[in-house]
């Protein structure tokens, strides 16, 4: 047992009356230790408020991404806060541009009729303090209802009516109301990979890309822009076709968010100034996402980490030929039962 000092002792050769000057010292100490670590916050919340509107007004903004006619509503909330998180509709262009059509950097139009099709497209939700996220890819190839165009590829909405019909789309597809558009090409995700100093990826098998004409080693890999784009782009070679290059996606998805995480540290506001410099040159978004907005989605960054983010796909009930092209016959009713269990905060089925 370890014996307690009574405060009239002290130790061997210590001057009577000196008892309390190393306490009052180490005091003062914690003192100007507390202040500085509060120094150190302050900073670094200014730095992301100075940050985000910096590069806020930056930011490619989207004007009439949304439907002018009904959408779906939010979940009942009785005491009018957001206890229900926020809905993104996140879409990756396959533009075949040769210039970058997204972000700040873009020379060429976002979207001209015919032009483009969204190769990539996930519904993502974002918990109440942006503590966890559910992400549910749609398949390029699903065959669904295009308002106003009778059946077809839901990559098809894009080309033929830009941000409005595909949310549209999406909407009536999910009945989930989307508060956020944001678009991608891959000219923008060769370089948001590139910011992060590359992103690991673990290849499960070797694989061969008769399109791309290159090679996936099985290992794990630190993989640059250019490396990580062909890698999520790979559907030939693969025995799952366009469902494993999904996996994929959702494979580099996860990734990116924890070395993203990494990047936006509150007191290291530098980290978060070339996380949003990237996100600024290379991300479109819809301009009803403020600066502030931009700011609490942040700063709420900063809790998640890729073992709180959860990934899923539309069902499927079926592949076919329709028209002569390969779609995917979606389970719709599941589809909608899913996205609701997610928006309320009950979502079944989802995995990490």
């Amino acid at each position: 047992m370890f014996a307690r000092r009574r405060r009239d002792q002290r130790p061997p050769g210590q001057a009577p009356g000196s008892g309390g000057r190393p306490r009052r010292r180490l005091r003062t100490l914690l003192v100007c230790l507390v202040i500085a670590v509060a120094g150190l916050l302050a900073l670094g919340a200014g730095g992301v408020w100075w940050a985000t509107n910096h590069y806020g007004d930056q930011v490619e903004r989207i004007p009439h991404a949304f439907p002018d006619g009904p959408r779906p509503p939010k979940p009942d909330d009785p005491e009018g806060k957001n206890n229900h998180g926020t809905t993104f509709l996140l879409a990756g262009l396959d533009s075949r541009s040769a210039k970058p059509t997204t972000g700040g950097n873009a020379v060429a139009d976002l979207w001209k009729a015919g032009a483009q099709r969204s190769d990539t497209l996930m519904l993502v939700h974002l918990g109440p303090g942006e503590r966890t996220s559910y992400t549910v890819s749609i398949p390029r190839d699903s065959w669904v209802p295009i308002p106003g165009h009778g059946s077809a590829k839901i990559n098809a909405a894009f080309s033929w009516g830009g941000p409005q019909l595909l949310v549209e789309t999406v909407e009536q597809l999910t009945r989930v109301r989307i508060d956020h558009f944001a678009v991608i090409d891959w000219h923008g995700f060769r370089s948001l990979t590139d910011a992060v100093g590359g992103v690991p990826i673990t290849v499960p098998a070797d694989s061969y890309d008769p399109e791309q004409k290159r090679h996936f080693t099985a290992g794990t890999h630190t993989m640059n822009g250019e490396e990580a784009l062909s890698y999520v782009r790979q559907r030939h070679g693969l025995p799952g076709g366009e469902l494993d290059r999904i996996k994929r996606q959702q494979q580099f998805l996860r990734a990116l968010i924890g070395e993203i995480r990494d990047d936006v540290s509150i007191t290291n506001p530098l980290k978060i100034d070339r996380m949003l410099d990237a996100i600024a040159r290379t991300v479109s978004v819809d301009d009803q996402l403020s600066n502030g907005d931009l700011r609490d989605l942040v700063l709420g960054l900063r809790h998640l980490d890729s073992g709180d983010a959860y990934f899923t796909t539309a069902p499927i009930v079926r592949s076919d030929f329709i028209d002569r092209q390969y779609v995917l016959i979606l389970d719709r009713a599941g589809l909608r039962s899913l996205c609701h269990g997610i928006e309320t905060g009950n979502p079944p089925g989802t995995r990490k």
